[in-house]
């Protein structure tokens, strides 16, 4: 079996406000603008391993020309292990939450949040064993 050496991870994804977005990731996420242009911002996180790379909606250079509209669909999801802190310092700092920690049947705990450009980032942990009524809540 071929075995790909990879150096590093990037999502690239098409906002409508690359500034407001990149501005809101560092702010509440922890990220650092490694390089921006116009309608263009790299985003690193020190704890991730993983950069964001953020592109205005339309932007010419962008291929396949066919893929350079608004994302519909996605959301980025990152484990953590402070999720009630999370939670609640996200909320008391106004950030939209989109869904309510919550958990499924199968054990995973998140929540959901959205930046001014509508990317949802989700937040995720793992319980043992989901109470009753977080199961019956998703009934």
């Amino acid at each position: 079996m071929f075995r790909m050496a990879l150096t590093q991870s990037v999502i690239s994804i098409n906002v409508s406000d690359v500034r407001a977005s990149s501005e809101w990731a560092q702010r509440h996420l922890g990220f650092t603008e490694a390089m921006a242009a116009e309608g263009f911002a790299s985003l690193t996180h020190p704890e991730a391993g993983f950069h964001i790379a953020l592109l205005a909606v339309g932007l010419e250079t962008f291929k396949p020309a066919s893929a350079a509209g608004q994302v519909d669909g996605l959301l980025i999801a990152f484990e953590v292990d402070d999720m009630e802190q999370r939670y609640a310092r996200l909320q008391d700092e106004g950030v939209t939450v989109v869904t309510p920690l919550e958990v499924e049947p199968w054990g995973e705990r998140y929540f959901q949040v959205a930046d001014p450009s509508g990317v949802i980032y989700q937040f995720v942990d793992w319980v043992e064993a989901p109470p009753a009524d977080a199961i019956s809540q998703q009934v």
